[in-house]
């Protein structure tokens, strides 16, 4: 997966927290997601009237950056629920994808 079908896959599914989604989808959504930050943080920096573009990017990507969290915990074959523990919610997103098809979906290969 690029980062473009990456961005669109996760846009697309917006609220979507079944089935499934690879470690590039997430990674290259959340690579998106940072660099659209700092982009309105540097737009906010050159001009005062633009400081509101930081917490709109940051809430308006919140939910589909947690969907794709969500789908890709899915993909590890965890619950979405295993994000909100401590540090074990961020190794997830590092844990390769199962091979085979489980509960959330079949295998994205």
């Amino acid at each position: 997966m690029n980062f473009g079908e990456a961005i669109s896959s996760s846009l697309s599914k917006y609220a979507t927290f079944s089935g499934r989604a690879s470690r590039s989808e997430f990674w290259l959504f959340y690579l998106f997601y940072v660099l659209l930050i700092l982009l309105s943080f540097f737009l906010a920096l050159a001009s005062h009237p633009l400081v509101f573009l930081i917490p709109a990017v940051a809430l308006g990507l919140y939910i589909p950056m947690w969907a794709v969290s969500v789908r890709r915990a899915h993909d590890t074959d965890n619950s979405g629920w295993m994000l909100l523990i401590p540090f074990y919610g961020w190794i997830i997103h590092f844990l390769p994808s199962v091979r085979y098809d489980n509960q959330y979906g079949p295998y994205l290969g």
